[in-house]
């Protein structure tokens, strides 16, 4: 049964030719589209050639506190995966790297490093020690081929020490090496995926890493919590409760880590989503009769009707580039399809021809749409639901899964480079687990098991 539509740094003296080919790579990840003449559009993705080859050598312990290799194993394990993940980088296998490990510039030979097998371009090594009660961590990024001036950047990480902060230096290291190298945009190796977690008859909201690590429950309601929307600041969490009295949106405080107080109406509110600006929410209410696209202030309150079409109407999203514009699912033709409209309800255009369509995410840049679509529904067309994205000012797509039984909620990382969503092998509810992939759909990761679904990634 289909789903109802309600549903200390040094600057780099790296030549600039490298900062050039950091940009270009960027530039043919978000933006070179090669168009068929009268198919879809196919982003094409980043090969071996285009990524910056980096060696991320395992660091240096630097103190004889027992735990030193308990923590460095993680961290080296983070700081590893979250460059690999991070889809700017050729990652050179552990297996590659010369034998010595270095953990101060001064012991670093880096042509052993360019050289082969390793041929690396960069270079990310340092050390790690328990000093008292703190972690601390230097990390070091140096360029292979620049024989003068290697250092890109150095910086120092000291924090108490666990292995949960193990981790999250290695994250911070990561975003560092990230953001140096992949054209001024954060990574996202501190950023949060929240969704919903199938427990039994209820629904809770969950909040965990961008790996899938530290999964873990923020709400405890007992009711069917849906549809979460991390704000922009990553300080309220809006979501949809089924009650005694139907449907409302709630919201969740994680300063406080609690409830905290918001209208709740008489008729359906459901899938609030956030301005950019963190000012105003759109959500769909049947308040008046029929679902349809309505925006409140962040609070909840001063609520106006931006549409006025049969068929029921929701899921909005706003163009997180401009805040001027919201993508939402209207059935005002029949089956649900992808519109896009001012931000006033006015100027509005269907960018889907057909099918069933639903849940679209709105990218970073504001250029595209990640969304749900069965092409092929209805009778005697076997179909398939699979995540797509459209270049909204051609009306073009892509589709990003094949073959893979039922995808779902899309929703892009806050650096437009990946997108997570809701996938179920065998179409059955109970067994949906979240995924993470490239925007160009490669590199497809399971980041839960079954019973999760509806993710939203932060903003930040």
């Amino acid at each position: 049964m289909r789903k109802r539509l309600i549903c200390s740094t040094r600057p780099s003296r790296t030549s600039s030719f490298r900062w050039l080919f950091a940009a270009l790579t960027l530039c043919l990840f978000f933006c070179k589209l090669l168009r068929a003449q009268d198919g879809p559009i196919r982003l094409e993705a980043l090969n071996g050639a285009d990524r910056i080859r980096i060696a991320v050598a395992n660091f240096k312990p630097q103190s004889s506190d027992p735990n030193t290799g308990t923590y460095k194993h993680t961290f080296d394990t983070t700081l590893f995966n979250d460059l690999n993940s991070a889809g700017i980088f050729d990652i050179v296998s552990k297996d590659m790297l010369p034998q010595s490990t270095p953990g101060f510039p001064a012991e670093i030979n880096l042509s052993q490093w360019s050289a082969a097998p390793a041929n690396a371009a960069m270079v990310a090594f340092g050390n790690i020690s328990v000093q008292g009660s703190n972690l601390v961590v230097n990390g070091f990024l140096d360029d292979a081929h620049n024989t003068q001036y290697p250092q890109v950047f150095t910086k120092q990480y000291n924090q108490e020490a666990s292995d949960d902060n193990a981790r999250q230096i290695a994250h911070q290291f990561a975003d560092e090496i990230i953001f140096r190298l992949g054209g001024g945009i954060s990574g996202i190796a501190e950023t949060k995926i929240y969704y919903v977690k199938i427990l039994g008859a209820d629904k809770e909201i969950y909040e965990m890493d961008y790996d899938g690590a530290n999964q873990h429950a923020l709400t405890h309601l007992g009711e069917t919590s849906l549809s979460p929307r991390i704000s922009p600041d990553n300080s309220r969490l809006a979501f949809s409760v089924l009650g005694a009295r139907g449907w409302s949106v709630k919201m969740f405080s994680l300063l406080l880590n609690r409830i905290v107080e918001f209208p709740s109406n008489i008729g359906g509110d459901i899938s609030p989503a956030w301005s950019p600006s963190g000012q105003q929410l759109a959500f769909a209410s049947s308040r008046t009769g029929q679902y349809q696209i309505w925006i409140s202030d962040a609070a909840g309150k001063l609520s106006h009707k931006i549409t006025s079409f049969s068929g029921g109407n929701s899921s909005p999203t706003w163009n997180p580039k401009t805040g001027a514009q919201i993508a939402w699912i209207s059935g005002r033709t029949g089956l649900p399809q992808l519109y896009t409209m001012d931000a006033d309800g006015s100027g509005v255009q269907r960018l889907t021809d057909g099918g069933y369509a639903s849940s679209p995410s709105w990218s970073p840049n504001g250029q595209f749409v990640a969304f749900a679509w069965d092409r092929k529904y209805g009778p005697g067309a076997p179909g398939g639901q699979d995540i797509y994205v459209m270049e909204i000012a051609t009306k073009k797509w892509i589709q990003l899964t094949h073959d893979g039984g039922r995808c779902d909620f899309p929703s892009w990382s806050p650096d437009g480079r990946h997108i997570v969503y809701a996938n179920s092998s065998d179409g059955r509810a109970n067994h949906t687990r979240i995924m993470s992939m490239l925007a160009d759909g490669t590199q497809k990761t399971a980041l839960t098991g079954a019973g999760a679904d509806m993710p939203n990634w932060s903003w930040k």
